[in-house]
């Protein structure tokens, strides 16, 4: 197994909570001298921290530049910026290198890794590819920016055979040493520019997952998925159209919409329980990366058939009154949301009553005017930012405010009619009303099982 270093010097570790802990208790556990430095006062895992690890220097309350000093490598959490408060930007440039909990991982294990990003899909796609997997009989490791931490992961099972690994810009901004087996980013849209200056930059980070990939997968109808990095290197291709030698796509046979690959038809698009076109997107990245990772067809074909998809991505709730419900609380960007209201629109009868808003990122909200236009009859808007969204949507779209998440499932309720869908996906984050975005949607759940008698 690789080591750190030959100084064995001391590691401090940056940002507490689930990863932070993950990263102390793998250095401890390797003889490494470890000091955490969070600049919140009561962070998470503090407790565990203190029981398990007494011994552990603990600097709260700000970035401790005398502690930085001391260190011969920086482990940062994902929420913490590799370039902002400008200490760890000076600590990095001045030699001191800094890592995440991702890095630490690549550097220990020696099993294929498949490396997924993107905008939005990265749960459900590292969702499926792992059951694919799991269910061909592979030891297989789920985990990374959804699950376990990839550190406690490894503490627990020891090395697997492969490992599926979700990654968010925020984790590749600190890794180095991935080399993946195979690496995706399924789709690139505006988000997180509250902590990127520029789409370049947030795109940037997420090509660090092509850095030594030994093949890549992307995604036909989205070319900013296929950066200058990627030439030369073997390559596999998904998207809506038809397909051509050996990529993957879309071929409608007999009036039916089939998955397919080059000429051959692998399955119907009705036989899968997850609906509308951008599910039908995913299921193909995930064929063209198991495909790559070895997985055998029939196996993966039979996932597809069987997956009902994760919780808060676009999950039916209940139908009543020929009202469809759907939780889309993970829809935190306008990307995600415009899958959703895409996805979902093309496929019922009526219109959509979207419910949005929340805490938009310093996001431009525009794009979601044509679709909503095109499938929405009514935009109910909630939270910080349910103004702006409001403000950005032109056209024909009634718009009405709500208070509350209860109050926006009453509103939406009386809007609908048979042949109607209402959808939960707020193209925001959550933290300006609940505690996360599972919060939100399970609030939102309670909230139509009751004005739904269900």
């Amino acid at each position: 197994m690789t080591q750190f270093n030959e100084r064995n010097g001391l590691k401090v570790v940056v940002g507490l909570g689930k990863t932070g802990l993950s990263c102390v208790r793998f250095l401890k556990g390797r003889g490494f001298a470890v000091a955490v430095n969070d600049t919140r006062e009561n962070p998470p895992g503090l407790a565990e921290l203190r029981d398990e690890f007494p011994d552990v220097i603990v600097s709260l309350g700000g970035l401790d530049a005398a502690l930085l000093r001391r260190a011969d490598e920086i482990i940062a959490s994902p929420g913490v910026s590799v370039n902002e408060p400008m200490l760890l930007a000076a600590s990095r440039e001045s030699g001191v290198p800094i890592s995440g909990d991702v890095e630490l991982f690549c550097r220990e294990v020696k099993a294929p890794i498949v490396a997924i990003t993107g905008s939005n899909a990265k749960s459900t796609v590292t969702t499926l590819v792992g059951l694919m997997a799991k269910n061909a009989g592979i030891d297989v490791g789920v985990g990374g920016n959804l699950g376990l931490p990839v550190l406690d992961m490894l503490r627990l099972h020891g090395e697997q055979q492969m490992y599926v690994l979700e990654l968010s810009s925020f984790q590749l901004e600190t890794t180095h040493s991935l080399q993946a087996a195979v690496s995706v980013v399924l789709n690139i849209s505006e988000d997180h520019m509250d902590r990127y200056d520029s789409m370049p930059a947030y795109c940037a980070a997420k090509y660090r997952i092509f850095n030594h990939c030994q093949h890549c997968v992307i995604n036909r109808d989205d070319a900013l998925t296929a950066p200058a990095i990627t030439k030369g290197l073997p390559t596999s291709s998904f998207g809506l159209n038809a397909p051509v030698d050996n990529e993957f796509g879309v071929i409608v046979a007999n009036g039916e919409k089939f998955l397919a690959q080059g000429e051959t038809l692998l399955m119907p698009v009705r036989d899968m329980k997850i609906r509308g076109d951008h599910n039908v997107v995913n299921a193909l990245a995930c064929l063209a990366l198991g495909q790559v990772a070895g997985l055998p067809m029939p196996i993966m074909l039979k996932t597809l058939r069987n997956f009902a998809g994760l919780r808060h991505r676009c999950e039916l709730i209940t139908e009543k009154d020929g009202i469809a419900w759907y939780n889309d609380s993970k829809g935190t960007n306008v990307g995600a949301t415009l899958a959703a209201i895409n996805g979902l629109g093309a496929s019922i009868d009526g219109k959509l009553i979207l419910i949005a808003g929340g805490v938009g990122k310093g996001q431009d909200f525009s794009p979601l005017s044509h679709p909503l236009t095109r499938f929405a009859k009514a935009l109910v808007l909630i939270g910080e930012d349910g103004s702006k969204i409001g403000a950005a949507v032109a056209g024909s779209v009634q718009k009405v405010n709500a208070t509350s998440l209860v109050e926006a499932v009453e509103l939406s309720r009386g809007l609908a009619c048979s042949g109607d869908a209402v959808l939960l996906s707020p193209a925001c984050a959550s933290f300006d009303m609940f505690k996360h975005y599972e919060d939100r949607g399970e609030q939102f759940v309670t909230a139509v099982n009751a004005v739904c008698g269900g």
